[in-house]
C-alpha cells in the first residue's frame, strides 16, 4: 500500500491494525505526507529547539516513523536522539535518516522500554489521532523525561474531547508532573490537503 487515506489511518482498532497499515504505508509515507504539505516534523523539531535548546542533551522521538522529526533535529544539531515508533517497517526508514543514536519498536500505550528521567525532551507530533496513540501515552512519555525537560507534542482540535485527553492532561498538571508552558494557535497539519483538519501544539515543561 504505497498511498493511504487519512481515515483509513485514523479508523484502525487495535494497535495491530495501526502497525499493519503503517508497515505497508512505510515505503510510500513520506512522499504522501510531504506533497501535501506535512509541516508537524518542522514544528515539532522547531518548538523543542526554542525550549531546550541544549544540542547535546539526549531526546526521545516518540511514535518517530520514518524519521522526519529525527532528521530535522540532527540537521538542528542534536546528535542524541533515540526514536521508538510501533511499526518496525517505519523504523527502517528512520534508522536510513541516520539520526538516531537508537531505534526501539514500542506500544507508546503499553508503556516506553526506556528507564525514568532518561531524556531530557521529548517530541511525539503526528502521534495522537483516533486510532493512534492512547492518552495514556503522555504518562509515560513524563516518566521518561527528567525533570525541568521539555516535551512537544499536538493534538487534534475535533477529537480532542472523544480521544479522552482532557483528563489525562488534567492529571499531569494537578499532580505536577508537568505544566503547559506554550500552546500554538490552531493549526492545519497539512498545508496542501484535509483542509478541515485542525490541530495544536503543546509545549511542557516536566518537573
Amino acid at each position: 500500500m504505497d498511498k493511504q487515506d487519512l481515515d483509513d489511518v485514523y479508523g484502525a482498532k487495535t494497535p495491530e491494525e495501526s502497525r499493519a497499515i503503517y508497515d505497508n504505508w512505510s515505503t510510500g509515507y513520506d512522499a504522501d505526507c510531504l506533497s501535501q504539505g506535512f509541516r508537524l516534523p518542522g514544528l515539532g523539531a522547531a518548538l523543542l529547539g526554542r525550549y531546550l535548546g541544549e544540542t547535546d542533551a539526549p531526546v526521545l522521538d516518540a511514535c518517530c516513523g520514518t524519521g522526519l522529526v529525527g532528521e530535522t533535529l540532527r540537521l538542528m544539531g542534536y546528535g542524541r536522539v533515540v526514536g521508538c515508533d510501533l511499526s518496525p517497517d517505519m523504523l527502517k526508514f528512520a534508522d536510513r535518516t541516520g539520526a538516531y543514536e537508537q531505534l526501539e519498536v514500542a506500544d507508546t500505550g503499553v508503556g516506553l522500554p526506556f528507564d525514568d528521567d532518561a531524556f531530557a525532551g521529548f517530541v511525539c507530533v503526528g502521534a495522537f489521532g483516533p486510532g493512534h496513540a492512547p492518552p495514556v501515552t503522555l504518562e509515560h512519555l513524563a516518566r521518561v523525561t527528567r525533570p525541568g525537560g521539555i516535551g512537544v507534542f499536538n493534538l487534534l482540535d475535533a477529537t480532542y474531547e472523544e480521544q479522552g485527553f482532557p483528563p489525562v492532561l488534567d492529571k499531569l498538571a494537578a499532580s505536577g508532573a508537568w505544566e503547559v508552558i506554550y500552546t500554538t494557535p490552531s493549526f492545519r497539519p497539512f498545508l496542501l490537503a484535509e483542509p478541515e483538519l485542525l490541530s495544536t501544539g503543546y509545549v511542557v515543561r516536566v518537573r
